[in-house]
């Protein structure tokens, strides 16, 4: 027998793929795709990736699971036949080899019954079930609760990549997951929700084996086609968050609003901890001793441009003393004897009870998202086996999406395994405040982009603080914030642990932090967007661009941030004069060493002392970063752009823009931008092209401060062809700054820095029209001032305009 698909069959299939994005997915596979051998069946979703199911009872389960809710690809092409008793099935990259009517077990560690093989790098390299994935290089775990230093390295879950070449998701329903739970299947929709259903066959066997080699972002590309995409979150998640646990009453949070507004911190959320309910682990009920007027102070925050979120521990249920009880407990049809209503949240009926009566009504008050801050029982009591965690976050984040239109849907919580990448964000839990622990979380944050977890939110400063606060700590970990998926400082209510920077001794380089972040926002935002098309997380580990590079997996306190930073974040104690030392490798290509201001080459290490001020970030040669200027929140779109202009090659980058905080994004309202820079033996341009794109609210003009960084004092700025005097040289950093007025954003703008080499030539053969002076930063002189340089620029009749230094 063999079997071939066609040219057309792939063609169709492509189209297929095409119209049916993840935002619909179709767990049912093209049944050309499918191949059944007795009680194996096999799918081939891409050259790369082969689904293997093993059932004694050949019950295969096609719908929808945890991880992977997508099946319908379009059809790759591949080959079937059987030969001395086997079956082949051979696509462009690998071939799957079974032995009929054989068994699939992964205790037998054995390729006699089935394997496949590939070539990595050009070597031959076999798989076969129960193989150890030794070289994986892991995802993520539940949470880092009591984490100090890298002591959970160990207890990270396997990825879906692997230096091996190869890694397995299992989804088989007996496999157990890091939190003890497994797998189940989606089926009913409980008002629009797909609803946890056991599987066909508790004792199948379900993989996913993916053959991709080192193109680790190829692999990341196509599990996003099976496992849906990354959410983009709303703009203001991106933003800074205050938060602490600690009883904070009404009075407090105005109070610390008005500070964090004195202070001139810019700031988008305030979390309020669990003690806005009743006391207990759990609670529903505003605690009005302390927060009388709830509804009240969430309106105030929201006028002072803030989204507010609670914190839940929902283990314990609903207690009788709760408000609501007695019209759940109608709902539910329970006896009037009951005195708490036990947490089964799988259960259809409570879940329509809870959120009708308590969840909405919150909502109500202006709740904008809720943290999910799960830590007790992590599975259930009711369906043994199914994750609390998971089951939470898949239940609120799509209630949200279905019933709060009107922005997008999110929530704070922990990990649940496989398939949480749906659900953003994470909360990484109670970390000790050590050196130890920052230093773990830049690995641990990058390489939870092996499983698309993108939006990992840890605690800065740490929760648990140990001995008299740390300034120096704050700062160091407030530094690598900048450059984290979510920028939220918090901490445990312990005296001494404080979380208002302002107070803190330091706090002008705390507060030149949060600047940073907000600066970097259009360059955040657009990397979050590149999240949601492509799979690849905003931080992620070199070896994504360097696969080849063995530096690039042993230096796990570096990771790319965006596609065009590399950050290697300060995490240890100055060692002397308020400076540390710090080692980092830069990979091939030319970089601008942000802090020295200057062209490094990479494929070296390089060594150097950060002062307290300085983050160790370099850009990649020819790179341009959209930037903010001074932003009090991102409630409002900024009227001006900042580019910053790397020097060292031509390169360009596409702005991403759109309503912020709509489900618009995954239609069609956003703008692109692209800008590129060009380069000569005299110039450097920027051209800024019409935006691309539309949405609700946008703004039709805006202002342009154009950075060229690594510069050299120019003889003639020109925008638009038309020469300028709107621009300034910081000869310290050489950094020439060009400010535009506001322009049409349909419109194209062209910034064009020249270096003249013309001598200049007798005033009487070219009337001479004009002569100006101006000292060395670029401001104009009424004359020169004798014993100081400057410069004088010539304008001729022709239009053109010399430029000479000149020493007194």
């Amino acid at each position: 027998m063999k079997k071939i698909v066609s040219l057309l069959t792939l063609l169709v299939g492509c189209v297929v793929q095409l119209a049916a994005a993840v935002e619909s997915p179709n767990p049912q596979a093209d049944p050309e795709a499918i191949v059944t051998s007795g009680r194996a069946r096999f799918t081939v979703l891409t050259p790369e990736m082969i689904r293997i199911q093993y059932s004694t009872t050949k019950k295969f389960e096609d719908r929808a699971t945890f991880a992977v809710i997508n099946r319908r690809l379009a059809v790759p092409r591949y080959t079937t036949r059987e030969e001395g008793g086997y079956l082949y099935i051979e696509t462009d990259k690998l071939t799957l080899r079974y032995k009929v009517g054989s068994a699939i077990n992964p205790t037998m560690k054995s390729p006699n019954n089935l394997n496949i093989t590939m070539k990595v790098n050009g070597v031959n390299v076999t798989w076969y079930p129960g193989k150890e994935d030794a070289l994986n290089l892991k995802g993520t775990r539940r949470t880092l609760d009591g984490g100090s230093g890298d002591n959970y390295r160990n207890d990270l879950e396997d990825g879906i990549i692997s230096r091996g070449g190869w890694a397995i998701i299992d989804e088989s329903p007996r496999t157990t997951r890091g939190d003890g739970s497994t797998t189940f299947a989606f089926d009913k929709q409980v008002d629009g929700i797909d609803w946890v259903a056991k599987p066909v066959d508790a004792n199948a066997y379900d993989w996913y084996f993916m053959g991709y080699g080192h193109d680790y972002k190829k692999a990341i590309g196509d599990y996003i086609k099976i496992a849906g995409r990354q959410p983009l979150p709303p703009i203001y998640a991106l933003g800074y968050w205050y938060s602490k646990y600690q009883r904070y009453t009404q009075s407090d949070f105005l109070s610390l609003v008005n500070e964090i507004q004195k202070n001139k911190i810019p700031i988008d959320v305030m979390i309020m901890d669990m003690d806005w309910h009743l006391d207990g682990w759990t609670g529903w009920t505003w605690n009005k001793d302390i927060i009388p007027n709830p509804t009240g102070l969430i309106r105030w925050m929201h006028d002072q441009g803030l989204k507010v979120s609670l914190n839940l521990h929902p283990a314990d249920g609903v207690a009788s003393y709760e408000e609501h009880f007695s019209e759940m407990r109608d709902d539910m049809g329970l006896s009037t004897s009951v005195d708490r209503i036990p947490w089964e949240l799988e259960d259809s009926t409570f879940y329509r009870a809870m959120f009708d009566r308590i969840i909405r009504d919150r909502e109500k008050q202006g709740v904008d998202f809720w943290w999910l801050d799960w830590q007790q029982n992590l599975t259930s009591d009711a369906t043994p086996g199914l994750s609390e965690t998971f089951w939470c976050n898949h239940v609120f984040f799509n209630d949200m999406r279905l019933n709060r239109k009107d922005r997008r849907p999110m929530i704070f919580h922990r990990w649940g395994g496989m398939g949480s990448h749906r659900y953003p964000i994470g909360f990484s839990g109670d970390t000790y405040g050590t050196y130890g622990s920052l230093t773990f979380q830049p690995y641990f944050t990058a390489t939870a982009s092996n499983v698309c977890f993108g939006y990992w939110g840890h605690d800065i400063g740490g929760h648990l603080q140990i001995g008299e606060t740390n300034p120096e700590l704050m700062l160091r970990w407030l530094q690598f914030g900048v450059f984290s998926p979510i920028f939220r400082t918090h901490g445990a209510s312990q005296a001494g642990n404080e979380r208002r920077i302002w107070k803190y001794d330091n706090f002008p380089l705390l507060l030149e932090c949060v600047n940073l972040r907000y600066e970097l926002m259009p360059y955040i935002y657009t990397a979050a967007r590149q999240a949601y098309d492509t799979g690849i997380s905003i931080c992620r580990p070199l070896y994504y661009e360097w696969p080849e590079e063995n530096e690039s997996y042993r230096q796990e306190g570096e990771y790319m941030f965006g596609d065009d930073i590399l950050v290697s974040p300060v995490t240890t104690a100055a060692e002397d004069a308020e400076k540390t030392f710090r080692r980092t490798w830069l990979p091939k290509g030319t970089w601008y060493d942000v802090c020295r201001h200057r062209l490094i080459e990479g494929e070296q290490t390089i060594s150097d002392f950060y002062a307290m001020n300085e983050i160790p970030y370099f850009i990649k040669a020819g790179t341009i970063i959209p930037c903010n200027p001074h932003m009090d929140n991102l409630k409002t779109q900024a009227e001006e752009l900042v580019l910053k202009v790397v020097p060292g090659a031509e390169g360009s980058t596409v702005l991403y823009e759109d309503e912020g905080d709509t489900q618009g994004y995954m239609e069609d309202a956003y703008t692109n931008t692209t800008i590129t820079q060009t380069m000569g033996t005299d110039r450097r341009i920027v051209s800024i092209s019409p935006r691309e794109g539309a949405y609700k609210g946008m703004i039709e003009a805006r202002k342009y401060t154009v950075m060229f960084l690594g510069e050299t004092m120019p003889d003639c700025v020109k925008v638009d062809g038309q020469v300028v005097d709107t621009w300034t040289f910081d000869e310290t950093t050489g950094t020439v700054t060009v400010t535009i007025d506001k322009r049409n954003c349909n419109q194209p703008v062209n910034i064009d820095v020249q270096h003249w080499t013309e001598q200049i030539q007798d005033a009487t053969t070219r009337n001479m029209q004009s002569e100006r002076f101006f000292d060395m930063q670029g401001r104009e002189l009424a004359r020169p001032e004798i014993g100081h340089p400057y410069i004088v620029r010539r304008t001729w009749s022709d239009g053109n305009i010399t430029t000479q230094k000149v020493i007194q």
